[in-house]
């Protein structure tokens, strides 16, 4: 199968991908680490990459489909694909129909990954995390069980990500609305988009997933 993913940050877009990478033998392709896979190994598409991203510029399109392209033409056919951080916009989703025409694939189903988005801020302004290992804390729901100690590898410092606050979530918020939501009307022509409380616990959230993917 081949799906998207849909919802802003801080949705869960991510643990969920990673489930299915690991449930249903998926593969997961994130614009954002192709982007950099790509411009750390140094080819030419790379070297254009790291001058628009060195200039603060969004990368144009056609380097996203040509990336986009050159992984679906490395996959064995039967290989279903999740599309993360990807279509963004309207342009985008009508260049992602062609790339999948072109390599024989269509998309199975859209899953819009809805939130509150006063409960998504208060969720994501209280994230933390080990320094070390990467364990996930927060303020509220999740604070180590001795204060000051990961749970996992004992260490005592933590970080957070600049903006994970209130005002830069909204602002997100406020992007997604604007830019990819739109997007939804052309999928809704398909028949093809479904919707999952993103505000629900992991497994039932990934419970819904699934059924949806057993139905499709």
């Amino acid at each position: 199968m081949n799906i998207i993913l849909l919802g802003p940050p801080g949705a869960g877009k991510g643990t969920q991908a990673s489930r299915l990478v690991e449930r249903r033998n998926m593969v997961q392709l994130s614009t954002g680490d192709m982007l950099r896979a790509e411009k750390n190994a140094g080819t030419p598409l790379g070297e254009r990459i790291k001058a628009v991203m060195d200039a603060g510029e969004l990368v144009p399109d056609e380097i996203v489909d040509t990336l986009i392209d050159k992984e679906l033409a490395g996959l064995a056919p039967d290989r279903g694909v999740i599309f993360d951080g990807y279509p963004r916009t309207l342009v985008q989703a009508q260049s992602l129909d062609r790339l999948l025409a072109a390599r024989g694939r269509t998309l199975d189903v859209v899953i819009e990954l809805e939130v509150d988005e006063d409960a998504l801020v208060d969720r994501i302004s209280g994230r933390f995390s080990c320094a070390v290992c990467n364990t996930p804390y927060h303020d509220r729901y999740k604070m180590p069980v001795v204060p000051g100690v990961c749970d996992v590898c004992g260490a005592t410092e933590f970080k957070r990500r600049a903006d994970d606050n209130a005002e830069a979530v909204r602002t997100r918020m406020a992007e997604y609305r604007a830019k990819t939501a739109p997007i939804l009307p052309h999928y809704e022509a398909q028949n093809i988009v479904r919707r999952v409380d993103g505000m629900a616990p992991m497994d039932e959230v990934s419970a819904a997933i699934e059924a949806i993917l057993d139905q499709s």
